[in-house]
């Protein structure tokens, strides 16, 4: 007869479990994700009707602080040109360039 081993049961854990947030510093953290968010559509909404024109269905690729974009038909060559003019923002913002902005599924 053969001899049934037991499956040891895996304990799921965090992974760095020293890193807690706080309440406080989760809602901080979400609060300047949505206020980044918000700089970065006022960008895109003011040059979004001069873009939609030649470039519809194209990518953005938004830095909220100067204003300034980069704009490609290829996201992955949007994002690589904005991270090599912009070595040092780590937050840049990707829309879509069409009526919703949106850049990915839902």
């Amino acid at each position: 007869m053969t001899e049934v081993k037991p499956i040891p049961t895996l304990h799921r854990r965090r992974i760095f479990p020293e890193l807690q947030w706080s309440q406080e510093q989760k809602a901080q953290r979400q609060a300047e994700r949505k206020n980044f968010h918000q700089r970065c559509k006022e960008v895109f909404d003011r040059i979004q009707p001069e873009l939609i024109k030649n470039h519809y269905n194209w990518y953005i690729v938004v830095e909220p602080d100067s204003g300034d974009y980069i704009s490609d038909r290829n996201k992955e060559v949007a994002m690589q040109m904005a991270h090599h003019k912009y070595p040092n923002i780590v937050p840049l913002f990707l829309f879509r360039i069409n009526e919703t902005g949106i850049s990915g599924t839902i």
